[in-house]
């Protein structure tokens, strides 16, 4: 087989979701969307609400625990109507938290031949709609189980895509299109300390309003910051 040349490698441009493309973070905006309406029980939101505690204070946490807490809030649903509550969440909640310039960025990316990825924590029916706003090309999420009956179990697939996760899910999905050594991480935009990973491996890394330990890293390494809310 032919090696493949400079022209031929496919340049990818890689968006994380929550804090970079929209203001805000999905899963507490979903936990206050369940229990508001009437979805989701008190005691039930305070442990989701004790997980982004740990989460943001850098404590021990487990990530599956937060999307195992949600999906036992939405108990026996069938898969349809958890698709209809998270799709209904999405174009309430999160369609007014988009930043316009992340749009445009992705956009640009798409015109200067770039393959766009959505990469994101958040579930991936949540994504799939974000990736219609967006534009992006192809969307990588955490995914939760389905029984040999096709209903969710509670329980994650695999590994959500969070930390490391996010850039080893970007290598497997692009080796399988376009084959190992064929492309090459290009851009990749973040907002927070754990997607230094992600932006480590880029060939340009962008901040968008990180937080103080994100910033501190990116100046560190010479990374572009953005300011997405100007």
């Amino acid at each position: 087989m032919q090696a493949s040349t400079t022209a031929d490698i496919k340049q990818i441009a890689v968006f994380d979701y929550d804090g970079t493309c929209i203001d805000g973070q999905s899963g507490s905006l979903f936990t206050t969307y369940l229990l508001t309406h009437g979805m989701m029980s008190l005691p039930r939101a305070l442990r989701l609400g004790w997980w982004g505690a740990r989460y943001k204070l850098h404590l021990p946490y487990r990530q599956d625990e937060a999307r195992e807490l949600v999906f036992g809030a939405l108990g026996e649903m069938t898969p349809e109507r958890i698709a209809e509550v998270m799709r209904a969440f999405h174009d309430e909640v999160l369609g007014k938290k988009y930043r316009s310039a992340a749009i445009a960025e992705v956009t640009r990316r798409r015109e200067e031949g770039c393959v766009t990825l959505l990469v994101s924590a958040t579930f991936d029916v949540i994504a799939g709609a974000a990736a219609e706003v967006l534009g992006v090309d192809a969307v990588l999420a955490t995914q939760m189980e389905r029984d040999a009956n096709g209903r969710y179990t509670g329980r994650v697939e695999g590994t959500v895509v969070a930390g490391a996760e996010k850039y080893r899910s970007v290598e497997r999905w692009c080796d399988d299109r376009f084959g190992a050594g064929a492309w090459r991480l290009a851009y990749a935009y973040g907002d927070h300390h754990s997607d230094e990973d992600l932006l480590s491996r880029a060939g340009e890394a962008f901040a968008v309003c990180p937080g103080q330990t994100l910033k501190s890293i990116a100046k560190k390494n010479g990374w572009e910051i953005l300011d997405w809310d100007k």
